[in-house]
């Protein structure tokens, strides 16, 4: 299943509305079909696998991190019923689809077929996998990450605007790696104005990679951009994953509604004093409130620079 978990990170970011999935097959405890999620949510995971498989696949152990799906779309048949036309002789599942055209359907499937269905093996890493759908699904609203970039006193400028640049290489390859991974990328109108960001990603074979560009606020934006007026109105670009990289009004505006995941802070070595600080008020009225909100889930050295990632506890 770990395996499996890997293997569906690789279309984090790139599937559209679906699930990023991974699916492994064994048999005689060798590996015969691999597959995850392509790009635009097409194959899915287990048709990749299966294909790979062939009649290998008969009796075999499949291990899936989310269950086959069960209903039919004009873009591909159910893989409940690709799996059970296989004919393997267990699946190993590590989280039950929330979606309510498949919810229990597919294993429900597998075992008509007389498949054995375990469940639940390594849950928690599937659903940290899956954060992105599961909050689409059951939230009605992307995964929202908050990028904020600073020195360590919390200036994401100088006074007179100037950021390029408080973080170094590294820090910033790293960000575009985040950036591949969200479904799309948000500023506010601001930056938008102040900077004119392309918000592309500058690595080298990810190129070719385009997100979705939002913009938070009124006015004109550039062609092809989409715009939101309010953080409530995330609902509205039904896709899996956003990450909000700014600048200090909208990072202040998501979190005073309370609508950010997770946090990404990349700290520079540096101090700034008299600048821009990267948040405002976020209607904090008590200071008892700020305690027990984040929890550190990640920290590293990027070159100079350190990240520390804190996940929503709620």
């Amino acid at each position: 299943m770990a395996a499996a978990l890997s293997l569906a990170e690789r279309g984090v970011g790139r599937t559209g509305q679906n699930p990023s999935v991974g699916c492994i097959i064994v048999k005689d405890d060798m590996v015969v079909g691999r597959g995850w999620t392509q790009a635009g949510g097409r194959p899915h995971a287990e048709a990749m696998a299966l294909a790979q498989a062939g009649e290998a696949a008969r009796g075999s152990t499949v291990y899936v991190t989310l269950e086959p799906c069960a209903h039919v779309s004009q873009r591909g048949p159910a893989c409940a019923r690709l799996v059970a036309d296989a004919a393997p002789a267990k699946v190993v599942i590590a989280l039950q689809d929330p979606d309510p055209r498949t919810a229990g359907e597919g294993m429900a499937a597998l075992k008509t077929a007389g498949i054995d269905i375990l469940t639940g093996v390594m849950a928690p890493e599937a659903r940290h996998n899956l954060s992105g759908f599961l909050s689409r699904i059951g939230r009605g609203r992307p995964f929202v990450t908050l990028k904020i970039a600073s020195s360590l006193d919390g200036q994401i400028a100088m006074a007179d605007g100037s950021s390029r640049w408080i973080t170094g290489d590294i820090s910033r390859a790293h960000s575009h790696v985040e950036r591949v991974r969200s479904d799309a990328i948000l500023v506010g109108a601001g930056t938008v104005r102040a900077d004119a960001p392309q918000l592309n990603v500058r690595l080298a074979g990810l190129e070719a990679y385009e997100p979705r560009r939002v913009m938070l606020g009124g006015g004109d934006a550039p062609q092809g951009w989409e715009v939101i007026r309010t953080p409530g109105d995330i609902a509205r670009l039904d896709c899996n994953t956003l990450l909000v990289e700014g600048g200090a009004a909208t990072a202040t505006a998501f979190l005073s509604a309370r609508l950010v995941d997770r946090l990404m802070l990349y700290r520079a070595p540096i101090l700034i004093g008299a600048g821009k600080a990267c948040l405002s008020d976020i209607g904090l009225t008590r200071l008892a409130d700020a305690h027990g909100r984040w929890q550190l889930s990640d920290s590293r050295s990027l070159g100079k620079d350190r990240l520390e990632v804190y996940e929503c506890a709620n």
